[in-house]
């Protein structure tokens, strides 16, 4: 399968630097979705567009079992700094984030299978938005799951290239990505001269107690071996050195990998602003539920290791360092099983972080994304798990 994938190498870096010059953020992929369903009707798949808004689903073979292959298309909202034939073409959008080789992969994938004799079924989820969220607060998974998108699939299956991991390499384990919610809170006192203190209700004295509280969350409040993170990023209080504001507004983000944990943060959340009532100010609190836990299902972990090992060798499965990132693969994985694995995708000697203006991948590792993932949907339609 790595042999075959290796002779696709070639279409795939073609798709990936097409999406990576007409980038398109969340459900307005819109291109991207023509793109793709034209090339998968081409490979001979049942194609349905306009699912979940602007993603696309691609079926070929038939009957059970049904394996789901799931891809993001969007971009983000950041100018391309690099200097590439292939650099953006939209100015201050970018492919920052490797969705354009998620949705080149996927492809490729589609081109192995449809020269397989496939005993079952398998289904390929390109999907918008995974950055972003609409006005009901629902990001591109829920948003394909509610058009029926994962209906009567048995396992759900991504990637995520990673360009800080050598190309060459995987990473696979139990631990798939953290929950996330959003927090805004506002520390309302009585604003005033600052040369006068006592008269006022100062937030901003409110707030620097309360900041500590919610930094003894994790460390103080919870188990310690239950993974989670409060992190404040915004602080926006006054305009001027000699003004007391009348308020301050706190943005957190706050991570999780259980709904216990999650409930219980947002207990502390509230007890931490009960600080402000206690010296004399007030609070207003939203918390904004965002993306689920994703859990990898064991037997799947297995089961990419061994392909692996097949295709790549033992030697090339990193160790496991789990981060609390978040994305919305959770909510495919939900109800059935689930696994997502890291692909590395380092430029040697040029590690260039996700989200960043320079970020790019090293091309070498599209055909081993797109054969492990080839691989492991054949064994699971001929029962191996």
């Amino acid at each position: 399968m790595l042999t075959k994938a290796e002779s696709a190498k070639s279409e795939m870096i073609a798709w990936r630097r097409d999406f990576h010059m007409h980038p398109e953020l969340g459900f307005e992929e819109v291109r991207t979705a023509q793109k793709v369903a034209a090339v998968m009707e081409e490979l001979g798949y049942r194609v349905r567009t306009e699912v979940g808004k602007t993603g696309v689903v691609a079926e070929i073979g038939a009957g059970s079992p049904v394996v789901a292959i799931r891809a993001d298309m969007d971009a983000l909202p950041i100018i391309d700094a690099k200097d590439v034939a292939y650099k953006s073409q939209r100015e201050g959008l970018l492919h920052a984030c490797g969705h354009d080789a998620h949705v080149a992969i996927a492809m490729g994938v589609a081109k192995l299978l449809a020269a397989e004799e496939l005993p079952g079924t398998v289904r390929f989820l390109f999907q918008p938005a995974e950055e972003m969220q609409d006005d009901e607060g629902l990001s591109g998974a829920p948003c394909m799951i509610n058009d029926g998108a994962i209906d009567g699939a048995d396992y759900a299956l991504a990637l995520h290239v990673d360009s800080s991991t050598p190309t060459g390499q995987i990473i696979i384990g139990e631990f798939g990505s953290a929950g996330v919610d959003m927090v805004q809170a506002k520390i309302k006192g009585k604003g005033g001269h600052g040369a006068m203190p006592h008269t006022t209700v100062d937030p901003i004295f409110i707030t620097g107690h309360v900041i500590l509280a919610l930094n003894g969350i994790v460390s103080r409040r919870l188990w310690p071996f239950d993974p989670a993170v409060v992190t404040i990023g915004s602080i926006h209080g006054g305009i001027a050195e000699n003004v007391i504001p009348e308020e301050v507004t706190l943005g957190i983000t706050m991570r999780y990998m259980t709904t216990e944990v999650q409930e219980q943060i947002h207990a502390e959340i509230e007890r931490a602003l009960g600080i402000a009532k206690s010296l004399g100010g007030d609070y207003e609190l939203e918390i904004t539920p965002g993306y689920p836990p994703a859990t990898n299902s064991p037997s799947l972990v297995k089961l990419i290791e061994n392909v692996a090992v097949d295709l790549i060798g033992e030697e090339n499965l990193a160790e496991d360092q789990p981060e609390m990132g978040s994305e919305d693969f959770g909510y495919f994985a939900q109800d059935i099983p689930g696994a997502m694995f890291i692909l590395g995708a380092e430029i040697e000697g040029d590690t260039r972080r996700h989200h960043d203006p320079m970020f790019d991948i090293d091309e070498d590792c599209l055909p081993i994304g797109a054969a492990i993932m080839a691989e492991t949907a054949l064994r699971l339609l001929n029962g191996e798990k």
